[in-house]
């Protein structure tokens, strides 16, 4: 059986599924259905993702197993959750009040407050 196949292979847009069949009595429901995040993930990431819940998260045993280094494993997670739309955004509350404190202390302008702001 072959994976389903995700995005468009002329324009590379996410593609559905329209039809399913029941092999048993042959029934076939049309409709537009939705696919999983994880259908969205590459083989090689499918694997990385059973390894690592086989090693309960564990990235030390995920290094072993893998024979990948410590900053490798840390990218495949990062480029899984990018697939899987779980981007976490990093919390800048410190930062944000650390550079308001410089503004009111006057040792940093407005503009520069403002530049330092946006590179959050």
């Amino acid at each position: 059986m072959h994976k389903v196949i995700t995005k468009c292979p002329v324009c590379t847009e996410e593609m559905k599924i329209m039809k399913l069949k029941c092999n048993h009595c042959n029934t076939i429901i049309e409709n537009e259905f939705s696919i999983s995040k994880f259908d969205r993930l590459s083989k090689d990431q499918l694997n990385f993702v059973e390894v690592f819940l086989a090693c309960r998260g564990n990235i030390k045993d995920v290094e072993k197993q893998l024979g990948i280094s410590y900053p490798t494993v840390r990218g495949k997670l990062d480029e899984i959750n990018n697939a899987l739309g779980l981007v976490i955004k990093k919390d800048t509350t410190k930062e944000k009040e650390k550079i308001m404190d410089m503004l009111e202390n006057k040792e940093i302008s407005s503009e520069e407050a403002v530049n330092l702001l946006k590179k959050l």
